[in-house]
């Protein structure tokens, strides 16, 4: 086997927060491992059992390599991508964002392009529409970004000092099953009132009141009262958190995922509570990831992917 190219470390990522909706992404310590090597043809291999890989044509890592190419005019050489992913599909945890990434990570060193942040930055969001989960994975910590066809502006706060408790069901949710529910507009005063919630969540977070930040969470007009009839528990898993004294508790993303924010340390002795109330659930504890997209010694990566 030849020696890798390189090999990267992308995390995943929650979004929305609540009222920041599509503007507002927190990387989490789950992650994507990839390992480039040269070739001479296309392949992309992954070490998760079970995991069934889309055609590689098909494969968002691919695509998003290929989308940077046609925008740059330079071809890109065949490549072998090998990989692990921790972070689950269609749960709202960012699988996707962190495999755009990835591809646009793979193309900049490949094409040697040089780009910056902030291009890379654009370009995910532009790809996958939006920049919550993209800028999450590619600069770590907290974003809140804004994003047009010509820019996309973001801001980022340090990762926050606190444990997150994810709750994953059985079941897959896609995105664009969950979008479809939302609606087109909201009525003047209902927008500016959701749009008042969303500026003290962010208040908030730069304040490093999580817990008035749980409370601007859980008032969210955007998207909650939509998405929760897909996740009937939000509810209840939400009233269960306001016993157990969590900050705040929210739909990851475009769900299906629901997500508790708590006090640092505390999520282990919450752990069973919840647990033991909602036994169709997986739980894991999450913490934040400070570094975002990052380059990583090709044995860290070998092993990481048990491609060896």
């Amino acid at each position: 086997m030849s020696n890798p190219l390189f090999c990267l470390k992308i995390p995943g990522s929650t979004s929305n927060l609540g009222s920041g909706f599509d503007s507002i992404g927190l990387a989490i310590n789950r992650y994507l491992y990839i390992q480039v090597e040269q070739s001479k043809e296309w392949e992309i291999q992954c070490s998760n059992q079970n995991l069934a890989l889309p055609a590689t044509e098909e494969n968002l890592i691919y695509l998003a390599a290929q989308h940077v190419s046609h925008l740059f005019q330079k071809a890109l050489p065949p490549l072998k991508i090998s990989m692990k992913s921790e972070i689950p599909l269609a749960r709202g945890l960012g699988s996707s964002a962190a495999a755009i990434v990835a591809g646009i990570e793979i193309a900049d060193r490949i094409l040697e392009l040089d780009l910056s942040l902030k291009e890379k930055g654009h370009i995910a969001s532009s790809f996958e529409g939006h920049p919550d989960n993209a800028t999450a994975s590619l600069l770590g910590g907290l974003t809140i970004s804004t994003h047009s066809n010509e820019s996309t502006e973001t801001i980022v706060c340090p990762a926050p000092n606190i444990d997150l408790i994810a709750m994953i069901p059985e079941f897959e949710l896609q995105t664009k099953k969950s979008r479809a529910v939302l609606p087109e507009a909201l009525p003047f005063n209902r927008a500016v009132e959701a749009s008042s919630i969303s500026n003290i969540l962010i208040a908030a977070i730069f304040q490093n009141d999580w817990s008035l930040a749980g409370k601007m969470m859980e008032k969210d007009l955007f998207h909650h009262p939509y998405r929760a009839k897909l996740v009937p528990d939000l509810l209840h898993i939400t009233n269960l958190g306001h016993e157990l004294g969590v900050y705040g508790t929210i739909l990851s993303g475009a769900g299906p995922t629901i997500l508790s924010f708590v006090q640092q340390g505390k999520a282990e002795e919450m752990l069973p509570f919840l647990s033991e109330k909602f036994v169709n659930y997986h739980f894991e504890i999450l913490h934040t990831d400070s570094n975002g997209a990052m380059l990583i010694p090709n044995e860290q990566g070998k092993n990481a992917i048990h491609f060896v």
